[in-house]
């Protein structure tokens, strides 16, 4: 019997710039960077040395407190460059394409006739490890814990998030032993998060998972709203989960013995001139990857969604776990009467604008804050966007004073950033309820790990 989930609470926010299903391989970026700041928590011990010849799948850092735990090169070349900041934290190692995308060897055999810890070994070896993170914190899983279940999202539900039945209509065979491998890392279920309002799913085939279909708006598609409804994360659990792209490059992995960072995502956004999806390499630089596709000047460059994703500059590489680029207008220009205009090209939640009048418009939207920040009280505002059964501001005001007992009380164990993202669209205190949420995992993981 088929399962459904329906969510009544949410918001669909829709932006012009969707892209079409239209494929085109970017041109070949010149550096790929691998960045420690794409991986929260972790504190990177560097094995690459500048001038080192890399494969893809060479170790270029490794996590200090859990060595085993490698994260490799996405392309073959040479290592330009280990940018640091402030008390020499490093910041990306930059590598310099050869062209070739030649891999280091690895295990190629079928999964299910592996033991979970020849995965795990393969898995580590080759720096595919890290596509696999775990709830609670949202940080790369550890792979001295057991997970009760893992969670694969089949689909975004984020703004002009990409459309993952079109990238993977013809690797659905790569996606299956994908599938085979990560199932045999648990005991327990592998979970399958479908979108109901798909008709001919093209995940429905898929074996060794069991699938659930959620019905509902953003952020239906985000993995932590999945986890809450099938197998909540309590004090003392973990559950992990996978990126649905990543689920394929880890099939790729046993099938060919060879590593893929392949990824194709979606350049997106009002000021992108033809919006599409491209094929490119994890890591890749922004500059050849939005070469002659933006509008204008003074935009802001998102890696990722608009409600979760990173603000970069252009000379930027591409995220660690990111399936979208963006391009926003920045917002940053005087606007007279803002507040006292009717509003008719802006969007909102509530009445305060005409736009409950067509639901169905596309806004060109930009990253102005429109107001300034004001006391953080309770108006009920964030409960309307959260389908999960937790109180979020008072998760943010346990979490603002350090009140360990009363986050774990609350749910800390059970949130990310992008769980609470459309906080931030409604909130009319504008407080950056984001940050808090990453302070408060910090805080948690600096208590008890």
């Amino acid at each position: 019997m088929t399962k459904v989930i329906k969510l009544k609470k949410g918001l669909d926010i829709r932006l012009q710039g969707k892209p079409q299903p239209k494929l085109a391989s970017a041109k070949l970026s010149s550096g790929y960077a691998l960045k420690p700041s794409d991986f929260p928590g972790l504190t990177p011990k560097l094995s690459a040395k500048v001038d080192q010849d890399v494969k893809a799948g060479t170790e270029l850092f490794s996590d200090k407190y859990n060595p085993e735990v490698k994260y490799t090169s996405p392309v073959s070349g040479k290592v330009v460059a280990v940018n640091r900041g402030e008390r020499r934290r490093i910041l990306e190692v930059v590598i310099e394409s050869d062209g070739k995308n030649e891999s280091l060897d690895f295990t190629k055999a079928n999964p299910l006739q592996l033991s979970k810890e020849d995965i795990t070994k393969n898995l580590l070896e080759s720096g595919n490890w890290t596509f696999i993170r775990q709830r609670p914190y949202a940080i790369v899983a550890n792979p001295q814990h057991s997970p009760k279940s893992i969670f694969v999202s089949t689909f975004d539900s984020a703004p002009l998030a990409p459309d993952y039945q079109f990238i993977l209509q013809d690797k659905m065979d790569t996606f299956q032993t994908g599938i085979n491998a990560i199932s045999k890392l648990t005991s327990g279920k592998t979970y399958l998060g479908l979108d109901a309002k798909i008709t001919n799913n093209i995940f429905d085939r898929t074996e060794n998972a069991e699938k659930v279909y959620f019905d509902g708006p953003h952020p239906a598609g985000a993995v932590g709203v999945q986890i809450h409804h099938l197998d909540a994360v309590n004090k003392g659990e973990v559950v992990w989960y996978v990126n649905v792209q990543d689920v394929v490059n880890i099939g790729h992995l046993f099938l060919t013995g060879k590593v893929n960072f392949e990824r194709t995502i979606a350049i997106c956004g009002s000021e992108v001139k033809d919006p599409q999806y491209h094929k490119c390499i994890i890591g890749a630089g922004l500059k050849e990857l939005l070469h002659e596709k933006t509008l204008g000047e003074n935009n802001r460059i998102i890696s990722g969604n608009v409600l979760s994703g990173s603000k970069v500059s252009a000379d930027n590489y591409l995220g660690f776990y990111d399936s979208q680029l963006t391009v926003i207008p920045e917002g940053n220009e005087p606007e007279l009467f803002g507040w006292a205009t009717p509003g008719f090209g802006k969007f909102s939640m509530s009445r305060s604008f005409l736009s409950w009048l067509t639901p169905n418009k596309e806004y060109r939207l930009d990253s102005n804050l429109r107001g300034g920040h004001r006391p953080f009280v309770v108006t009920g505002q964030y409960e309307k966007v959260v389908p999960m059964d937790i109180l979020p501001v008072h998760l943010l005001k346990a979490i603002i004073i350090e009140d360990i007992d009363l986050m774990e009380q609350l749910g800390i164990y059970e949130i990310a950033e992008e769980e609470l993202a459309l906080c931030e669209v409604v909130c009319t205190s504008k407080t950056p309820v984001q940050a808090i949420v990453r302070k408060g995992i910090e805080l948690m993981i600096k208590e008890f790990n």
